[in-house]
């Protein structure tokens, strides 16, 4: 009976590790590799007809890279 209640415990608690982990890494990986760069955003200005300044990209880079803070 007590080694069905340690591995339910175990399993719990690999479970609350695991996700936690997980989470840390696919920030960290979103840190080094946005999904979104400068030359990307410029491109959709210009699909769109417009020419982007720099504020406008770089609003656009904070609001996207705070996302992921």
């Amino acid at each position: 009976m007590q080694s069905w209640l340690y591995a339910i415990i175990g399993l719990i608690i690999g479970l609350i590790i695991g996700f936690f982990a997980s989470r840390y890494f696919f920030k960290q990986n979103l840190k080094k590799n946005p999904p979104i760069n400068e030359k990307m955003i410029r491109a959709m200005f210009m699909e769109m007809g417009r020419k982007p300044n720099e504020t406008q990209i770089r609003r656009i880079m904070k609001s996207v890279t705070d996302q992921y803070k």
